[in-house]
């Protein structure tokens, strides 16, 4: 049963490869994470310099580690000394050649749709890194732009700020409060329509496995 699953939404994640190809993006399909994480190293050559956006794909990716190697040259937002010292790296970063990230959500027509608290990573994927590299797990393909934002208020948004620690009403509830809070997590929204860049590719891993929230 889960080998016909499998396949089954293999079906669907073709159907949306095609559908990326001809919006600009370079989609590529993964059967799995380990698949997933070869093919996120290989499309970054050694010497190039890496920025992250805040990710729980990444890290179960178990990306981290070889960024860090001295084959590249990382934007290391998660080993600075205090808060401002990360805002400064992930400005750097924006004059990274590849950008990594994930996203909430992506449709059925190709679009994909995040949320942040800070806008580092609607930022970046919009502009400034050379190259996007998008990772997304089966989980996060949905119908519509209004099925993604939907998404991201019941379940995505209250779960990170959980996850990070914010200090918002979801952090307790489980549910977005539209509130107007400091650490609110929800200040910028994305819909991207289209992999076009100023220099370089978005390339778009989807895998064949739930990964990530």
């Amino acid at each position: 049963m889960k080998e016909i699953k499998k396949n089954i939404r293999k079906s669907q994640i073709l159907e949306l490869i095609d559908t990326l190809s001809k919006k600009n993006y370079t989609p590529i399909y993964a059967d799995n994470i380990v698949e997933a994480r070869d093919i996120v190293l290989n499309l970054i050559p050694h010497g190039s310099s890496i920025a992250l956006g805040g990710s729980v794909t990444i890290n179960e990716l178990n990306l981290i580690e070889p960024f860090k190697s001295n084959n590249y040259k990382l934007f290391d937002r998660y080993n600075q000394p205090d808060w401002p010292s990360t805002v400064e790296c992930m400005r750097q970063g924006l004059l990274a050649d590849y950008f990594v990230t994930s996203t909430n959500a992506i449709t059925k027509n190709g679009e994909l749709i995040q949320m942040d608290s800070g806008g580092n990573r609607v930022a970046s994927l919009l502009y400034g890194p050379k190259n996007a590299i998008v990772i997304c797990g089966i989980n996060k393909l949905v119908d519509t732009c209004q099925d993604g934002l939907n998404r991201i208020q019941e379940f995505v948004g209250p779960l990170n700020s959980k996850r990070i620690n914010h200090k918002t009403p979801c952090n307790i509830s489980g549910k977005c409060e539209n509130c107007n809070t400091k650490q609110r997590i929800c200040n910028f929204t994305t819909i991207v329509k289209s992999g076009e860049r100023v220099d370089g590719k978005t390339f778009i891993v989807i895998i064949n496995e739930e990964v990530g929230y």
